[in-house]
């Protein structure tokens, strides 16, 4: 679910599903977050799906290898609440982000940066002093054929591009905990890729009610309570998810 901050429309996370590790909810002292950090430049400015697909790849790297984080990592999906913050940065602001503790994912046009997970209230400052808004990303090529997984975007919802990358990145998270071991050693070794497409009108419904990792939204920003905004699709993942 969302948590509302002055001019902020993140941090993101979701309603509990079948794929989270319990359905209980944190206390204030619990809540962490996995800051995200896009980089912006303003002469060379990412594609929007490069940008969403990079966010996903990065969330799913920390994931797989969590190497010296492990435990803020295992903390923050403790909470069955799996929130995301992303900020933007250019310049001096992104090669102090690139200083801190961090992974750098690299996908065609786009570079995101994921850092472990940190307390909702207790950023490290440089990251605290980025900005929110101002990812407004278009996409200025045709896209190619994608490859499974997919991760779905609703057609009927208008999201921003820092908005829809926290949810693409919880669309990842959600196939990965839905995936087993050889599955998982699959898409290890196809590198963590994701492809992100917005799916047609009349086949979004029904890729909701066929047992995928669904992404649903709390609504404080954007989007209204209980909309679904991503839907996780790989020929493996069909039925896995009770409704």
């Amino acid at each position: 679910m969302n948590a509302s901050e002055p001019n902020d429309h993140e941090p993101n996370d979701h309603e509990p599903n079948a794929s989270e590790p319990n359905g209980r909810e944190p206390n204030d002292s619990d809540l962490m977050v996995l800051p995200l950090v896009i980089r912006i430049e303003r002469a060379t400015p990412p594609e929007r799906t490069d940008a969403l697909e990079a966010a996903a790849m990065a969330v799913l790297s920390l994931l797989d290898d969590p190497g010296e984080w492990a435990a803020e990592v295992a903390a923050w999906q403790s909470t069955g609440r799996i929130r995301k913050v992303v900020r933007r940065a250019r310049g001096a602001e992104w090669r102090r982000a690139v200083a801190l503790p961090g992974r750098t994912v690299e996908h065609r046009t786009a570079e995101v940066r994921v850092h472990p997970p940190v307390p909702l209230d207790d950023w490290p400052r440089d990251l605290a002093r980025l900005q929110v808004s101002g990812t407004e990303l278009t996409d200025t090529r045709d896209l190619g054929p994608a490859e499974a997984p997919i991760l779905w975007a609703n057609p009927g919802l208008d999201m921003s591009a820092g908005k829809a990358m926290a949810q693409a990145g919880h669309a990842a998270q959600l196939a990965w905990w839905a995936s087993d071991h050889s599955e998982r050693d699959a898409w290890r070794a196809a590198g963590l890729a994701v492809s992100v497409r917005t799916a047609a009108e009349t086949g979004f419904a029904a890729k909701v009610e066929a047992g995928l990792p669904v992404v649903r939204d709390a609504g404080f920003t954007e989007i209204a309570p209980g909309s679904c905004t991503f839907v996780a699709e790989a020929p493996w993942l069909y039925g896995r998810v009770r409704r």
